[in-house]
């Protein structure tokens, strides 16, 4: 396959960027709707439902999944991403059911850190002093959104367990991202990659509702229209534009581009819910956004 135009690459990429942004709207919407006792099992069953209907619909269009052309390692690497996506949804959906969607989705977008992290061990990449002040810039923010969520006179529950859950998902999106990047560099086509990697992430999330004593039936109308909305522009078309964009550009660039996440969710949840972030949490962010900026300029210098 001839690589696509970097403008190709741009609309794509844009495409999956405001894909993923909607999700956190979803989410809320559908917490609105249920009113939900058990917030843990809840926010399960959603990230469960969400990759069960992506999966149900990829697997019988996947192709030569079987094909003696395709190596192993590029399966595991698959399979790996899989798990990891299942973690990162575990612990962010159900961080807005702690915290708001504004620092819900700065944190997760912590991304370019946690990959140079990675790289940094994974591919033996050498930290310099300007990478390591930035990851302290951007700790700093993050300190500053836990210090403006814990003085925040919110109707959130646990603001805090919300912001580290959101740092969990972050954490695990970047594996997502690395593992996924590999998978496909190695062998696997972007359909079959998602293919293996949705399904494997469905089905480790299928058995959590259960174990919170949560079902995946009786819920509102509304409840599973926005779960639906959240496997198709989210999922299928959000994280799978991302994921073919990962095929001809970095990973640090893709996570680099999921910046503008927290931006329009921030700006939808204003509109739709009069979420508006306090001063504190808006330049924690500006802070986190600072200290990423520094540390992907030097990684081009």
């Amino acid at each position: 396959m001839n690589k696509p135009s970097p403008w190709q690459i741009g609309i794509v990429l844009i495409v999956g960027i405001v894909g993923v942004s909607l999700a956190a709207i979803w989410i809320r919407l559908a917490n609105e709707v249920a009113i939900p006792q058990n917030k843990v099992g809840f926010s399960l069953f959603l990230a469960a439902a969400r990759l069960i209907i992506a999966a149900l619909i990829l697997l019988p269009t996947s192709r030569n999944l079987k094909s003696s052309e395709i190596k192993p390692s590029a399966v595991y690497y698959a399979i790996a991403a899989g798990v990891c996506l299942a973690i990162h949804f575990a612990t962010w959906i159900t961080s807005l059911a702690y915290t708001s969607i504004a620092a819900s989705t700065v944190l997760v977008t912590t991304n370019p850190i946690w990959v140079g992290l990675l790289s940094w061990w994974w591919y033996k990449e050498k930290l310099t002093r300007k990478s390591i002040m930035a990851i302290a810039i951007a700790l700093i923010g993050g300190i500053i959104i836990a210090i403006a969520d814990s003085q925040s006179s919110s109707n959130y529950s646990n603001p805090i367990l919300g912001d580290i859950l959101a740092l969990i998902g972050a954490v695990m999106a970047s594996l997502y991202i690395i593992f996924g990047s590999q998978a496909q560099r190695i062998g696997l086509n972007t359909r079959n990659y998602i293919a293996i990697a949705y399904s494997t992430a469905a089905l480790c999330l299928f058995p959590l509702p259960f174990l919170y004593n949560t079902s995946y039936f009786g819920y509102p109308k509304q409840v599973y229209l926005y779960v639906f909305l959240m496997a198709i522009l989210s999922q299928m078309v959000g994280h799978t534009s991302l994921n073919w964009s990962m095929r001809w550009i970095s990973p640090t660039l893709v996570s680099l581009s999921l910046l503008f996440e927290p931006v329009i969710a921030s700006l939808v949840a204003a509109i739709a819910f009069k979420e508006i972030p306090s001063f504190n949490l808006l330049l924690g962010g500006l802070i986190i956004l600072m200290g990423i900026a520094i540390f992907l300029s030097q990684k081009k210098t």
